[in-house]
């Protein structure tokens, strides 16, 4: 499952990445996201996880992921 569009994000060393959908995103929450307290990366992390299982709408999951992106300054669209 993919977004209608994707986000593009800059991690640290991991450079410049295009996040294709929740799972992806999903894996970015979990194993690279520079802060792991904010509000916005444990809803993002919610989301995408129910999106993956087909609980949530990608779509919204979207939405929360790139919420998470900004609240760490590592958006780059």
């Amino acid at each position: 499952m993919e977004w209608k569009e994707p986000i593009e994000i800059q991690l640290g060393t991991i450079g410049t990445r295009k996040v294709e959908g929740p799972f992806e995103a999903l894996i970015y929450l979990i194993d690279n996201w520079p802060n792991r307290s904010g509000p916005d990366f444990v809803k993002a992390k919610v989301t995408c996880k129910a999106a993956v299982e087909g609980r949530a709408d990608a779509e919204v999951a979207r939405r929360d992921f790139l919420a998470a992106a900004k609240e760490v300054h590592c958006y780059m669209n």
